[in-house]
């Protein structure tokens, strides 16, 4: 686990900026948080350099793509050995409706992510993952309405 980051107000105000549109222009981030364009163009390179910075994504409509149903599950499995934990995770990873997953602590194993082009195609992962998988206890669905804060 990479150790804690030493950051002065203007790398939080570099990564404020940068995790809202990460195009905006060295110029205008320079503007922004009160350095030179160099000085930005610097701190960005370290950042990315220490770990800090860890990807530079395009948040798409996912709409558009024909996924506009998300769905959070939460995953409780029946046993937690690390090879049963490992064959789950890699089933997940292999799928692409699944966004975004936790491993995480409580009555809960797992939480996912997922985006999905309707509930039939929410019925049919539920059936392959779920279902079909005689380590999974049970599994609680939450469909989003709207997204109100987030990408």
């Amino acid at each position: 686990m990479p150790e804690t980051a030493k950051l002065d107000a203007f790398d939080r105000a570099l990564l404020d900026a940068v995790q809202t549109d990460n195009q905006t222009p060295a110029r205008v981030l320079a503007e922004r948080v009160g350095l030179s364009e160099s000085a930005v163009l610097r701190r960005l390179r370290r950042l990315r350099g220490e770990g800090v910075i860890v990807a530079d994504v395009a948040v798409v409509n996912p709409a558009v793509l024909g996924t506009p149903l998300t769905v959070h599950v939460l995953v409780s499995l029946e046993r937690e050995t690390s090879d049963l934990l490992d064959a789950f995770m890699r089933r997940l990873r292999r799928r692409p409706e699944v966004k975004a997953a936790w491993y995480v602590t409580g009555d809960t194993d797992f939480v996912l992510q997922l985006r999905l082009s309707g509930m039939d195609a929410y019925e049919a992962f539920a059936r392959d993952v779920f279902h079909d998988d005689p380590n999974v206890r049970g599994f609680r669905t939450i469909v989003a309405m709207r997204q109100i804060v987030g990408s």
